[in-house]
């Protein structure tokens, strides 16, 4: 009797990841960088300086983009953020202080956010519920962290950044002088005086902040630790040309459209603000508030959302890097991929930073000093935590073989060094 074989089944051909889904920690923690604050701060120096300090966003684009693909490759070689490698490999004092101001700094910054955000949504809304909006916010935002599901939670401040068109659109809505910007941007002139050296340093401070490397760098952590199929790469690194290839597309275009909406809100003030000699802005609310006359209802409501926007998205990432931070260096248990009963003191910072937040707003401090000594922090814990980082991926105890590629490694030191000397200039500037 004979048999007919039965052919065999062709193997099923692995899907390829959609370009969408090779997005993540970094698109997120390059949108979360344009949150209320850092708006307020481009609404300023475009309406005190005009098109004059458009390339700084242009400049600071190739040294953020380095910083937070070191930051990233930290959290997928050693399967650990920063906060833990600086636990197991540095002086503890280190550790210790570093994470101790961030978390005054990422507290600060919350609460001015929700603040600006009840600002912008009463502008749009009115009645005078500011206080409401606060809290309901607040309680959006924490709540969302804390019970979703971390893949579905992902998903929603991934989709999140489409907000950040709104100021593409608002640009796109008055008038601009196209030509006279790309001078500005591409040719700049550059004025040796205190104000302008002082916004530069505001620039370079929003743009390049540590609660964004603390994280990228423990989100990269947490995919590796939920997927089965990974494991850090100091591990193993079959897989790693194309896990260190999705990391610089996602932190490339994640900083990208950081600094092209930052560029967009300082053009959009020039034209407008600037145009018309208004030269001082202390918050985006206010921004938005002086665009209506001047660039219409449609122009003023775009740019009020999107602080509402941006803000719904910034909280979280300033909630969480504050609890990774914290709990890496306290050794608790850590990550949104984890049930809140799991790591339930992880959690339980996430809700006490944002209560604190909004208390913020109801204790009379000052919001615009709240931000600046915010960025003061952030400046004094830029520089020294981005030399550690250099040393720490320049380490192959650390690193293994995934220590820096030249090119990486000499643009992040420019960075460390641009961030130092920016450091400096803010310490100056107090004593001029």
């Amino acid at each position: 009797m004979t048999t007919i074989a039965t052919p065999a089944k062709p193997p099923i051909k692995p899907i390829k990841p959609t370009f969408w889904s090779k997005l993540g920690p970094g698109l997120i923690t390059g949108a979360a960088d344009d949150d209320p604050s850092g708006i307020a701060t481009y609404s300023q120096v475009g309406a005190q300086f005009g098109y004059a300090i458009g390339w700084t966003m242009l400049f600071s684009y190739p040294l953020m983009a380095a910083i937070q693909e070191i930051s990233a490759r930290i959290g997928r070689v050693t399967g650990r953020g920063i906060a833990a490698n600086l636990r197991i490999h540095y002086p503890l004092p280190l550790l210790h202080a570093m994470v101790a101001l961030l978390l005054v700094a990422n507290i600060i910054n919350l609460g001015a956010d929700l603040g600006a955000m009840g600002d912008a949504l009463d502008l749009v809304v009115g009645g005078n519920y500011r206080a409401i909006y606060v809290v309901a916010f607040a309680v959006v935002c924490a709540a969302l962290q804390i019970f979703s599901r971390y893949e579905r939670y992902v998903m929603i401040l991934k989709w999140s950044t489409v907000v950040l068109l709104a100021y593409v659109a608002t640009a796109l809505a008055i008038d601009i002088p196209w030509g006279t910007v790309a001078t500005h941007v591409l040719l700049p002139s550059i004025t040796v005086n205190s104000d302008y050296l002082i916004a530069i340093v505001a620039v370079l401070g929003t743009t390049i902040s540590p609660y964004m490397f603390f994280w990228q760098s423990s989100e990269e952590a947490e995919e590796e630790r939920l997927d089965p199929a990974q494991a850090p790469l100091i591990e193993d690194g079959h897989d790693a040309t194309a896990q260190i290839h999705r990391i610089e597309i996602d932190t490339y275009i994640g900083m990208s459209v950081s600094n092209i909406i930052g560029l967009f809100i300082i053009i959009t003030t020039a034209a407008t603000l600037h145009a018309h000699g208004i030269t001082d802005i202390q918050s985006s609310s206010q921004a938005a508030e002086a665009l209506r006359p001047l660039a219409g209802k449609f122009a003023f409501l775009l740019f009020a959302l999107g602080i509402v926007g941006t803000g719904l998205l910034a909280v979280p990432v300033l909630a969480g890097s504050a609890a990774y931070a914290v709990g890496e260096a306290l050794q608790w248990k850590v990550g949104l991929g984890r049930l809140p009963h799991e790591a339930k003191a992880f959690y339980g910072l996430i809700a006490a930073a944002t209560l604190i937040g909004i208390v913020i707003n109801f204790v009379g401090l000052d919001p615009i000093k709240a931000l600046y000594w915010s960025a003061v922090i952030n400046g004094i814990v830029a520089a020294p935590l981005m030399v550690v980082m250099m040393l720490m991926t320049a380490n192959s105890k650390i690193m293994g073989r995934f220590t820096l590629p030249w090119l990486l490694k000499t643009v992040g030191w420019i960075a460390t060094l641009v961030m130092i000397v920016t450091a400096l200039a803010l310490v100056g500037s107090w004593l001029i």
